[in-house]
Order: structure tokens, then sequence, then C-alpha cells
């Protein structure tokens, strides 16, 4: 028999472990990026970015992804992943030719 509880427990397990990875992994590329980069790419200055993935991160390890601070924090996260950490990176890597 399947215990629905235990799929479940072990799905929000997975969505915790992958929110707090990216997390890491944000908080991680942020701290290693110049400063000058972010304001360069007109985006929040690396300091403020810092303090957000820092708080974000340490939501996550405190309250689970599917709550409303979770989900604040996942979502700060996505921001910086998905439009800071492309622009930032093609500020610091320069032309593609």
């Amino acid at each position: 028999m399947i215990h629905v509880d235990g799929i479940v427990s072990v799905i929000l397990l997975v969505i915790r472990i992958v929110a707090l990875g990216g997390a890491a992994f944000a908080l991680f590329h942020a701290a290693r990026q110049r400063k000058d980069a972010f304001t360069a790419v007109d985006k929040l200055s690396k300091p403020i970015w810092l303090s957000i993935l820092a708080v974000a991160f340490l939501v996550l390890l405190l309250f689970p992804a599917v709550q409303l601070f979770g989900i604040v924090a996942v979502v700060a996260v996505c921001v910086y992943l998905v439009d800071v950490r492309p622009r930032v990176d093609d500020v610091q890597r320069g032309p593609r030719w």
C-alpha cells in the first residue's frame, strides 16, 4: 500500500533541497562578482543583492519552501538567477566575439 503522506513528504523535501541549493548557488555567485558589475547593468547594488540572498537562504533554512516566507525567498532567488545573473555575467565576460 502506498502512503500518500510519505510521498508528499519526499516531494516537499526535494523542493526544499533544490531551493536551498539554488539559494546557496545564487549567494555564492553574487559574492564572487565585481561590485561595479551590478550597477553597470542597472540593477540593485551588490551589498543589497547579497543581503537579499542571505536572508532568502536563512528563510529557506528555517521555513519550508512552500509556506509564505519560503515562497518569497524562492521568488527572490529566482529573480536573481533569471534576471540579474545573466546580465552580470555578460558584463563580466565582455563581448561574445
